[in-house]
């Protein structure tokens, strides 16, 4: 497992759309997946312990995102189910359903998504606003392999609110981290 901290945002780059196949049997794109206010793409897997630390405040987060804030979400699983099964797209539905992920969870299976939008690790948030211009790329919060205490600042909550409210976000931002995407062999 190689673990890898994401690159700065690159404020005001446009998202980049996509049509993958979700869990729920639907084809999912951008324009479909956002909400009124900006929506989040998070590139996430089952396997990883830095996504598997934050999974809970994962969901309470971009529930209160989208009813409070209209801001919706998507997640991708971009990994190379061949080499990791826990990241099958079965596995993806058990853990969406344990887990009762408020947001569609789709695959990237070709990878292609992952590639375009420069995606490097587990978890990796990528946070629009309304017009679908980057203005997040940093940490849910700061909470690593183990779930960090319930008093630390929520970093994405936080950041996402004030895209909704005023379409930018914050200046500072500290970088998410994470376990490397698992990429398909080239051969």
């Amino acid at each position: 497992m190689v673990s890898l901290t994401t690159p700065v945002c690159e404020f005001n780059q446009p998202a980049i759309d996509f049509s993958l196949l979700g869990i729920d049997g639907q084809n999912w794109t951008l324009d479909k997946a956002k909400g009124k206010n900006g929506l989040l793409v998070m590139f996430i897997c089952n396997h990883c312990p830095y996504v598997k630390s934050i999974q809970q405040r994962l969901v309470s987060d971009t529930q209160i995102l989208r009813d409070d804030y209209g801001i919706n979400s998507i997640a991708i699983m971009s990994n190379d189910p061949n080499e990791y099964e826990e990241d099958s797209f079965e596995n993806m539905k058990k853990i969406s359903d344990q887990f009762s992920f408020p947001f569609p969870y789709v695959m990237d299976e070709s990878q292609a998504v992952a590639k375009a939008y420069g995606a490097v690790c587990t978890p990796d948030f990528f946070g629009y606003n309304a017009n679908l211009k980057l203005q997040y790329r940093g940490r849910l919060d700061a909470s690593r392999k183990e779930t960090a205490a319930d008093d630390v600042p929520r970093d994405l909550l936080e950041a996402m609110k004030q895209i909704a409210e005023t379409g930018q976000g914050p200046l500072e931002q500290i970088p998410s981290m994470g376990c490397s995407i698992k990429w398909k062999d080239k051969t």
